[in-house]
């Protein structure tokens, strides 16, 4: 190309913003003048990004949440895409957040812009007709698993497998004791479990009752137990308290909590409760027993039951990728505090079930290290090659 390209991104989201700031450190390494513009937060900016709006504009979760703010959001991407028509950027690069950038992708497509889809959607498991839309929306796919370009090729999408940029960052058997002391814990031999309920209000909302509620559980159980809790912002960590603080004065169990440090949580634990999503994979990577809970607005829940919008054998990543149940999985109504306490105890007493999965872990996350965002680099800059 005769002149510095400029590349357009939209991340949604806090795990999203993290994608596209090491994409933009990649990119600018090999194009040091390279222009950035789009919806982004504050890693993408300081990667050096111009951001026209926040990525939190679009963290939203789950079918009748989003029909609320549906407005704002039809407001904000008719505004996003006239100043994209107006600039005319050399590609644009939707990260994530396919219910907001698939649509924007086929207009500028459309225009005869070059289109790139970072994270694949995951239609081998939610609304797999969405895959006809991403084939009209995208130029090229770029996927974190190294299973989804087989079905984007089976569909003619084309689709590079770049790795997790996460297992890049994330050192396997992080120390316990030096996470405990990063996080200013005292030493004790008792079993200490991590809560992680979600990075979204609504998450939160609907899995800490259920989780402290176990916490209790294992109290009763295990002497000593303590109890550490990884909130994404001060917003959730409120929401957290408030159902910490509905518990009766005397059944609340020992527990400390902190706004973000998720891995140094994780890391800190004996074992994990956490939502289903991005923490499942960073539980992963750093190597601790996990058990998973997924609930959705239950209106949610039920609409996508009834039209038949999810088909997923699993929804843990882990089981995902290794194609059989590692960690246990409760989804909705399944998702109480005695299945929760029950599968947690479990890994707290078996140590050779945990040896077992340590196993599986370490040769996920080797399969997964693969200097994704330097692959991610590359495949764009194929794309921006062939629309020069």
């Amino acid at each position: 190309m005769s002149s510095p390209p400029t590349i357009a991104l939209v991340a949604g989201e806090a795990s999203g913003d993290q994608l596209g700031a090491a994409l933009i450190e990649s990119l600018r390494r090999r194009m040091p003048d390279a222009r950035f513009c789009g919806i982004g937060g504050t890693g993408m900016q300081a990667a050096g990004m111009d951001v026209w709006w926040d990525s939190e504009e679009l963290a939203l979760f789950g079918l009748f949440e989003v029909l609320g703010h549906l407005p704002r959001l039809v407001r904000l991407r008719r505004a996003l895409r006239a100043r994209l028509l107006q600039s005319r950027p050399d590609v644009f690069i939707g990260i994530d957040a396919p219910d907001f950038n698939l649509g924007l992708e086929r207009q500028l497509r459309d225009h005869g812009m070059s289109t790139v889809h970072y994270v694949s959607p995951t239609v081998w498991a939610w609304r797999p007709g969405r895959v006809r839309k991403i084939a009209r929306a995208v130029d090229h796919v770029l996927c974190l698993f190294p299973f989804e370009p087989a079905f984007y090729d089976s569909h003619g999408v084309p689709a590079t497998y770049v790795g997790h940029p996460m297992a890049d960052q994330i050192t396997p058997e992080a120390d316990t004791h030096r996470a405990r002391e990063e996080l200013g814990l005292a030493p004790t031999e008792a079993p200490v479990v991590a809560l992680l309920p979600g990075s979204r209000v609504s998450e939160v909302s609907r899995l800490a009752p259920i989780m402290l509620a176990a916490a209790r559980r294992l109290t009763e159980r295990f002497d000593g137990i303590r109890f550490i809790a990884a909130l994404a912002n001060a917003r959730v960590a409120d929401r957290f308290r408030s159902a910490l603080e509905a518990l009766p004065a005397g059944s609340r169990p020992t527990l400390e909590i902190f706004e973000g440090q998720p891995r140094d949580v994780i890391a800190a634990a004996n074992a994990v409760m956490c939502a289903s999503g991005t923490v499942t994979l960073e539980t992963l990577l750093i190597n601790r027993p996990m058990v998973t809970a997924y609930r959705l607005a239950p209106a949610t829940y039920h609409l996508a039951k009834h039209l038949r919008l999810v088909r997923p054998q699993h929804f843990a990543l882990p089981n995902i990728l290794a194609s059989e149940t590692l960690v246990p999985e409760l989804i909705q109504n399944e998702a109480t505090p005695e299945r929760l306490a029950a599968e947690t105890a479990r890994w707290l007493t078996d140590p050779q079930r945990r040896q077992r999965l340590g196993s599986r872990f370490e040769t996920l996350g080797t399969e997964l290290r693969c200097n994704a965002s330097e692959r991610a680099a590359d495949a764009v800059i194929r794309v921006l090659g062939a629309s020069a």
